[in-house]
């Protein structure tokens, strides 16, 4: 059960319920429209993830997937695994993360690559030269930023999930994949 009551529509300011009413019914949305100054910024901001990045599709969910699993949010992992398998994110590669078999050599290089980064910016403040090496080897300066936002922005959204209790009852996998500001029905 919910921690917090939904938030009391006519609380709710006009141009807050313009934004809302474009969205389909969500008990995450509803949970972040108590702060009524920041929930369209939030919705913006996680369209940018799906529209805006450099960095791949695939890999982000890689990311996704792994904060979900680091910070014990079933709510973004159930929303994600469909989503990931859209795409390309096999099976395989989601049971080795929920494994939290970071070193396993089922994974391709540049998988466990990134699934480590992410894994350890999840669990500390730093992470160590020779991971972030690594990282730097395989993806430009720009998709190191926006990994980090990703991580940054599913750790927050994780957070209200597991803090508020907020209920799943819809997983978005059949509904079109938007990837690199194309839509893509998978």
């Amino acid at each position: 059960m919910p921690r917090l009551a939904d938030p009391d529509p006519n609380a709710i300011p006009a141009d807050v319920r313009d934004v809302l009413s474009a969205l389909p019914p969500d008990p995450m949305v509803k949970m972040l429209t108590h702060s009524v100054g920041t929930v369209a910024l939030f919705i913006q901001l996680a369209k940018a993830q799906f529209t805006s990045l450099e960095l791949p599709a695939r890999s982000r969910e890689l990311v996704i997937l792994t904060v979900a699993e680091y910070a014990g949010c079933e709510f973004v992992a159930a929303q994600h695994r469909p989503m990931s398998e859209a795409a390309g994110v096999d099976q395989r590669t989601r049971d080795i993360i929920s494994s939290r078999d970071l070193d396993n050599p089922g994974l391709a290089a540049d998988d466990r690559t990134l699934i480590r980064f992410a894994a350890e910016v999840v669990r500390s403040p730093r992470v160590p030269d020779d991971l972030f090496d690594e990282v730097r080897a395989n993806l430009s300066e720009r998709e190191v930023v926006e990994v980090l936002q990703v991580i940054g922005y599913y750790w927050s959204f994780g957070r209200v999930a597991t803090v508020l209790n907020v209920e799943l009852t819809t997983v978005y996998g059949d509904e079109p994949l938007l990837t690199g500001g194309t839509e893509r029905a998978d």
